[in-house]
């Protein structure tokens, strides 16, 4: 298709435009926000996409954005504040981030992040969504002379997330997450927004590849349909932390956290006396024999 022509198994919407070559989901200009899904459900359990992509535009430094989202969700074709999309969504999300709203920030940007979401929680653009990131990675995406890919794997739970955007054809490490429940029915898809600054983000392929593997019996009984997505954490997501290595880490320390620390540490202190004091009296007992 062309223009704003039908596309079959896809729907797009917004700002989102064809050409020959590639969909370009806003163009370089302010506050525009374009989307594109596809029809069919996904009922692979195991399955990996494969993303050809291009943000570019005029911009300089930090003057551009805002970015770019890769969904596998429930809910499709519902725009929204998130790169252009609905908050509170159902499912999986990769934010290709191009500009730091934190401007406390440590992360050097673009900056990949994945969020998983059973419609409970809610991005943060204020805090570039790091209250709900599962990891993340630096990636230098934008601008580039030559092709950038991105690919997501989802296999037997565990999630990986591996770029291509150096032009050495070959894969690289992003985002590896054990312990993802996503199931099977949702739909993919793909948005971009921007605000007072602007990119022009291009689609320029989506591939997905059906992944063999063997299940256990366990799993081959679940009804994937009905499967709520989680990720199992020893701690929330809401608890993370900025951190420009793109590891997941403990959250900031808290009033009571301060609290326990500080009783912690005068009980240490407290027992180093206490030994202190009875090694220096045995000391002295001992010194009083030998005169």
């Amino acid at each position: 298709g062309a223009g704003s022509a039908a596309v079959p198994l896809w729907d797009f919407q917004g700002s989102t435009m064809l050409t020959s070559q590639y969909v370009r989901l806003t163009p370089d200009e302010r506050s525009r926000e374009g989307s594109i899904w596809n029809r069919v459900p996904c009922l692979l359990k195991d399955w990996e996409l494969h993303v050809h992509f291009r943000i570019h535009g005029a911009g300089k430094k930090n003057l551009h954005g805002d970015g770019l989202a890769l969904w596998y969700t429930q809910e499709r074709l519902t725009p929204g504040p998130v790169f252009g999309s609905k908050d509170n969504f159902h499912g999986l999300a990769i934010f290709l981030d191009t500009y730091p709203n934190d401007e406390a920030t440590e992360r050097v940007f673009p900056y990949i992040s994945a969020m998983v979401n059973n419609g409970s929680l809610t991005y943060d653009h204020s805090k570039d969504g790091r209250w709900t990131e599962l990891a993340g990675c630096t990636a230098d995406l934008r601008n580039q002379n030559h092709d950038t890919f991105l690919a997501i794997r989802y296999s037997r739970g565990r999630l990986t997330v591996m770029t291509d955007v150096e032009d050495k054809n070959e894969w690289k490490n992003c985002i590896d997450i054990a312990g993802v429940r996503l199931p099977t029915g949702y739909y993919f898809g793909a948005s971009a927004g921007t605000g007072d600054l602007s990119d022009n983000h291009d689609i320029i392929s989506m591939k997905l590849f059906q992944l063999m593997v063997d299940h256990s019996p366990e799993d081959e009984n679940i009804d994937w349909t009905k499967v709520e997505p989680s990720v199992s954490l020893f701690k929330s997501p809401k608890d993370n932390v900025d951190d420009p290595t793109g590891n997941f880490r403990s959250g900031p320390l808290t009033g009571w956290k301060v609290f326990l620390l500080l009783l912690c540490a005068l009980l240490g202190i407290i027992v180093c006396a206490v030994v202190g004091a009875v090694v220096f009296q045995k000391r002295q007992e001992r010194n009083k024999r030998f005169y």
